[in-house]
């Protein structure tokens, strides 16, 4: 199980909180950005505290038009990007343009989202982002219902022989780890079950063992 750690929330600094993650044995920082359109929240800067990070970035653009924001952020060598299907750009193009640039793509599924509006581009994507909370906000509960999600992702990798990997966003902890892996995710994002902690590796190693 892969973990990646989103410093979205946190009761330090950004500078310290990323220190913090990079002492960890988790293999991802993620990087929530938001443009204050495609959700209400918008991301304050952080890219030049990135710029010092080692740890691989996993981006996640909660954002109506990714495209300038993938340029944005191409530099510091993401080896994730995620885009979500509903954005105000050509789909097609920014996955083109990902993929042109050495960029992993990502897709998000949200809870109220069909899994069919996905089929067209799973065999082309590296990762899935399944959405257990609404996006937007860091430290919301874990909603159930995407472990079906989870699933049906898994049954469809495993059919078709597609080589996405399937990482879960939202609310995960210590108590809902388990089912998550059951159901079939490769990877998750902990945020503030990390952040707001005393002990970051202490957190990350039980999502881990």
């Amino acid at each position: 199980m892969q973990v990646a750690v989103s410093f979205l929330k946190s009761k330090y600094s950004l500078d310290e909180t990323l220190s913090k993650i990079e002492d960890t044995s988790c293999d991802y920082i993620h990087v929530d950005v938001m443009d204050g359109i495609y959700v209400d929240n918008k991301t304050p800067q952080c890219k030049e505290s990135l710029s010092k990070c080692v740890k691989p970035l996993d981006i996640h653009l909660m954002c109506a038009y990714p495209l300038e924001y993938i340029k944005y952020f191409q530099d510091l060598k993401p080896e994730y990007i995620t885009i979500h299907l509903d954005i105000k750009e050509d789909l097609k193009k920014v996955i083109k343009f990902l993929k042109s640039n050495n960029i992993k793509v990502g897709l998000a599924l949200k809870l109220d989202q069909n899994l069919q509006d996905l089929e067209p581009y799973l065999k082309i994507c590296d990762q899935i982002l399944v959405m257990s909370v609404s996006p937007g906000y860091g430290g919301q509960p874990f909603q159930a219902e995407a472990l079906e999600m989870i699933n049906t992702l898994k049954s469809q990798k495993d059919n078709n022989n597609y080589t996405y990997t399937i990482n879960v966003d939202g609310g995960i902890n210590e108590e809902n780890i388990k089912q998550v892996i059951s159901a079939g995710a490769d990877m998750v994002v902990s945020g503030s079950y990390v952040c707001m902690s005393q002990d970051y590796e202490e957190k990350v190693e039980s999502l881990k063992s």
